[in-house]
């Protein structure tokens, strides 16, 4: 009897410039026959987009630059490609009748309007800009439900386990996403999300003070872009994978726990109300969560060699500093406030972040920053989140804010 073809999963790549979205094209190269690279789009790598869109004949593009519209080497799209600008060029994109899967490696807040539309119009979306749910998450996470429905109406979802509408991309939500299959989300009494540490673990204040992007950027274990990799050094990032958690998971702050694993072998961790532990171990290598995340609830074969335990040594565990590291705190406490807090910590962030890689302030003055914006924030009254406009100004409102810390500095 032969074997029924079946369709390929049409996916379109967002951030396809950088490291998620390298790794994500490399995913679709090993598996050619269960995936089509259909659209591409970064914010101004013209060359690397084009080279991308004719490698697989891609049929739509787009710049979230708008001054590239006036860029002579986009007449060099192979024949027949769209290319769009601005927010609205990726909007269009997103809702392009010829994607079923879109893969968000946006970074920063720029990926939380893309993550709206793709499940607004019924898609599935593969996330790894973490803004979408840090800061949108109340407004997202209801467009996943909708869309999980849908897919089980039509018969397209998993018959075990999720629906699969929202699909987290990075290490630790991917880990958690698979240690729940098959559980009582009554049964859970912990997530444990871990944390290498990054480059600086163990110092003090004083000594981070005088520490430079080029240290900052060193990180042990991960390969990642530049503003994640600071993130990490600050533990912002695992703030962030916080309030992540909290809007994918349905799971109460309180239940949700830092740990610090510095070989990075061990995932995430679901601890039971029996007592009992689920951990998610392997490779370092962040095409394994891209690659589930497109083949769920399937799983193709491994894109790297699979972890040896008889040479991986021991595992350390430590709990975070969070008095030296306070960016880790902050983000509690912005996630736990909710509504627009978590919107106004992540802005000032970013804006901090640029100053620090560009050399404008100093690496102490990112937590500054971020908690002079979230007090003043707080001081004039933290909103109910209600839509993506009021994000947007609450958004607009804290880096102004943050760049007027910063120079004052």
């Amino acid at each position: 009897m032969m074997k029924e073809s079946r369709q390929r999963k049409r996916v379109a790549v967002l951030g396809s410039t950088g490291s998620i979205g390298l790794q994500t094209l490399d995913v679709a190269r090993r598996h050619a026959d269960e995936l089509e690279i259909v659209a591409l789009a970064a914010n101004t790598s013209v060359k690397e987009v084009i080279a991308q869109a004719h490698e697989f004949k891609v049929r739509a593009i787009a710049f979230g630059d708008e001054r590239l519209r006036e860029n002579p080497m986009l007449a060099h799209a192979h024949g027949g490609v769209s290319v769009g600008f601005g927010a609205q060029g990726i909007v269009d994109l997103v809702r392009s009748e010829e994607v079923d899967v879109v893969v968000n490696a946006l970074v920063g807040a720029a990926g939380m309007r893309a993550s709206y539309e793709t499940l607004a119009c019924g898609k599935q979306l593969a996330l790894a800009n973490k803004e979408s749910l840090v800061v949108a998450g109340d407004l997202i996470m209801p467009l996943a439900a909708q869309v999980d429905a849908a897919r089980v109406e039509q018969g397209i979802a998993s018959h075990q386990g999720p629906a699969g509408a929202l699909m987290p991309i990075d290490s630790e939500h991917g880990a958690i996403y698979q240690c729940l299959l098959g559980e009582r989300h009554d049964e859970v009494s912990a997530l444990w999300v871990t944390a290498s540490g990054g480059p600086f673990r163990g110092m003090t204040r004083a000594q981070l003070a005088g520490m430079t992007a080029k240290q900052a950027l060193a990180h042990p274990t991960w390969k990642m872009g530049p503003k994640i990799t600071i993130d990490s050094s600050t533990l912002m990032n695992k703030g962030l994978e916080v309030i992540e958690a909290h809007h994918l998971f349905a799971m109460d702050y309180d239940k949700i726990k830092v740990v610090v694993q510095p070989q990075s072998a061990i995932h995430s961790m679901v601890e039971f109300t029996d007592g009992s532990v689920k951990a998610h171990l392997g490779t370092t290598d962040m095409r394994i969560p891209i690659q589930f995340a497109l083949s769920y609830p399937d799983r193709w074969d491994a894109p790297v060699e699979p972890l040896d335990f008889t040479r991986l040594g021991s595992l350390e565990f430590y709990p975070p500093d969070t008095d030296t590291f306070r960016c880790l705190a902050l983000a509690r406490h912005a996630g736990v406030a909710g509504g627009t807090l978590p919107c106004v910590m992540n802005a000032a962030n970013e804006v901090a972040v640029a100053a620090f890689l560009a050399d404008a302030c100093g690496y102490l003055d990112i937590d500054a920053c971020v908690e002079h914006a979230m007090e003043l924030h707080e001081k004039q009254g933290v909103q109910r989140v209600e839509s993506l406009e009021q994000l947007d100004e609450a958004d607009a409102w804290a880096r102004d804010v943050a760049r007027a810390f910063i120079a004052s500095r």
